[in-house]
C-alpha cells in the first residue's frame, strides 16, 4: 500500500515538475514571439513612413548630401538595407559597403562585411536594423569615428 502511494505522489510530483517546465517554455516562446511581432510592427511603421517620405517627392539622396555625407555605410543588410541600398544606386551617394552578421548571406551590388571585419573609413553608417539601434551604436561607436545614424531617425527628419 505505501508503495503505490509513494508512487502516485512520484507520479503527481513529476507530472506537476513537467507541467511546469511546459509552462516556462511556453512563456519563453511566447516572448520571442511577441519580440519578433513588435520588431515587424518597427519596420512596417518605418516602411510606411519611407512610403510617405516617396510620395511627398523627398528623397533620402538629398537629405544625406545636405548633412554633408557621401560615403556611407549600410549596417543590416535585410530588407530595409537592400531596399536603401537600392534607392540611393545612381546618385550621388556611394554605398561603401554593407554590414551583416550574415555577411555572405546576401547578394546585392555592395560588398557586405562583419563587426569583425575592419571597416573603411565612411562619412557616416547608417542602421536599418532599428530594434537594435541603441546596442548596434554602441558596438560600432567602438570601430568607427564616423556618425552612426537610425534610418527611421533619418525618415522622420526627411
Amino acid at each position: 500500500m505505501k508503495k503505490g502511494v509513494i508512487s502516485v505522489l512520484a507520479g503527481l510530483t513529476g507530472f506537476a515538475a513537467g507541467a511546469v517546465s511546459a509552462g516556462m517554455g511556453f512563456e519563453k516562446q511566447l516572448s520571442k514571439k511577441s519580440g519578433m511581432s513588435d520588431k515587424h510592427l518597427a519596420l512596417f511603421l518605418m516602411m510606411n513612413q519611407w512610403v510617405r517620405v516617396k510620395q511627398e517627392g523627398k528623397n533620402l539622396a538629398s537629405y544625406l548630401k545636405e548633412n554633408g555625407y557621401q560615403k556611407i555605410a549600410v549596417y543590416g543588410m535585410s530588407y530595409a538595407g537592400e531596399t536603401l541600398v537600392e534607392e540611393l544606386k545612381d546618385t550621388d551617394i556611394q554605398v561603401a559597403y554593407g554590414i551583416d552578421q550574415n555577411g555572405a548571406a546576401f547578394y546585392t551590388d555592395v560588398d557586405i562585411v562583419t563587426m569583425d571585419d575592419e571597416l573603411a573609413d565612411v562619412d557616416a553608417v547608417i542602421v536599418t536594423a532599428i530594434t537594435y539601434f541603441d546596442e548596434i551604436e554602441e558596438q560600432l561607436g567602438k570601430k568607427v569615428s564616423c556618425p552612426v545614424l537610425s534610418l527611421e531617425e533619418i525618415l522622420y527628419e526627411v
